[in-house]
């Protein structure tokens, strides 16, 4: 029989019954998704079917249940593995999922991320200190316009030139017009940083938000362009697009991870995923090397102890893979810095966007800033 990973649940139940019946109820829907007396004998029954290892009352009216599957229902792909971890489960109310042990079969199925926190830092050549992404925007802009303030920011110390999620195919800036003109643009500027004496570089990420069908071309475009990693929308473009291109020995480059679309699957105070499931774990198990999260106090109404929970789970040495970044964003600014960073500590991606552009021609002022404040 193999060995087989856990998935923990968070019950909403007003009584143990209820919960044990509930996470009954989840063993079979994950798996057979037929009635439990139905279930066929041997190898369905013994290995296939969802089993309750341990239920726990967690509150009131909550219950913490550990419930374990086979691999060989997950397969070799990411999909159906998601599909298993909260499937049609995931259209119940008072179900959350908030916990996930892969074991060592899909440990080694789903190795997460190829870079993590200390092939971004190689990349960049920044050791130590926190790590600053400014965000080129916003869309209606001309690919000239765009170019400008990545060279500045480029040339001012940033570690990641990253395009906005909203940065897609429009005529004002196309694709594949934009691309090949920022990264000579963050190349410039990175000459411009070796010639005064700093051994760091930015990195270049494009989004990649057109078609499905063009995703892994437009990321080799990019890469032979010049960019040095790429942003992936998994809220609209799916996680198994980031494993795909994670797991390319030809891509090899870092990916970050937007979370655009993805808040109704942790807003709701009784279903779906919690924070860190959602914005640290299945980033890891999708591969992603940053995980972009909105920070609490901004305009999108996080909590200080969601964020904390995003960035342990980003993290943490326990898996999937290697640690990754986790990289707070939305509505931050320079004034913010200190704290963010006596919050989250150096192995953070910083980003800040829309508050830049108030600096105009003095945007690189506002890195150099960031770049002091984070050491």
């Amino acid at each position: 029989m193999s060995d087989r990973f856990t998935v923990t649940y968070r019950i909403f139940a007003a009584t143990p019954d209820e919960a044990r019946a509930r996470a009954e109820g989840i063993a079979l829907e994950q798996t057979v998704e037929i009635p439990r007396d139905v279930v066929p004998a041997g190898y369905v029954e013994d290995e296939i079917l969802g089993r309750v290892k341990t239920l726990e009352r967690e509150s009131n009216e909550t219950f913490n249940a550990r419930l374990s599957y086979s691999p060989d229902s997950a397969g070799p792909d990411l999909p159906q593995l998601l599909n298993v971890i909260f499937g049609n489960s995931s259209i119940q109310k008072g179900i959350e999922v908030t916990g996930l042990d892969l074991g060592p079969t899909l440990s080694a199925r789903f190795p997460g991320a190829r870079c993590g926190i200390a092939g971004v830092r190689a990349a960049t050549g920044r050791a130590h200190g926190g790590l600053v992404a400014p965000v080129i925007k916003p869309m209606g802009l001309s690919v000239a316009e765009f170019a400008l303030t990545a060279r500045r920011v480029a040339e001012a110390g940033a570690d990641v030139v990253k395009e906005d999620h909203g940065l897609a195919n429009q005529p004002t800036a196309p694709f594949r017009e934009r691309v090949p003109r920022l990264a000579e643009a963050v190349a410039a500027g990175n000459a411009a940083r070796r010639a005064a004496g700093d051994t760091t570089q930015a990195l270049y990420f494009p989004n990649l938000g057109g078609a499905s069908t063009d995703l892994v071309g437009d990321a080799f475009f990019a890469k032979e362009a010049g960019a040095q990693g790429v942003l992936i929308i998994p809220g609209l473009q799916g996680f198994d697009a980031i494993h795909a291109l994670a797991r390319d020995q030809s891509f090899a480059l870092p990916i970050m991870a937007h979370p655009a679309f993805l808040g109704p699957h942790v807003l709701s105070d009784d279903t779906g995923f919690s924070h860190g499931m959602m914005f640290g774990t299945l980033m890891r198990l999708a591969g992603a090397d940053i995980s972009i999260f909105p920070n609490f106090g901004g305009r999108f109404g996080f909590s200080p102890e969601e964020c904390a929970q995003i960035v342990a789970a980003c993290r943490t040495t326990e898996g999937p893979g290697d640690p990754i970044l986790p990289s707070p964003g939305g509505g931050m600014s320079l004034e913010r810095m200190p704290e963010m960073m006596r919050l989250y500590g150096e192995n953070t991606m910083y980003l800040l966007g829309g508050g830049l552009l108030r600096y105009g021609d003095r945007i690189g002022d506002a890195i150099r800033e960031m770049r002091n404040t984070l050491g």
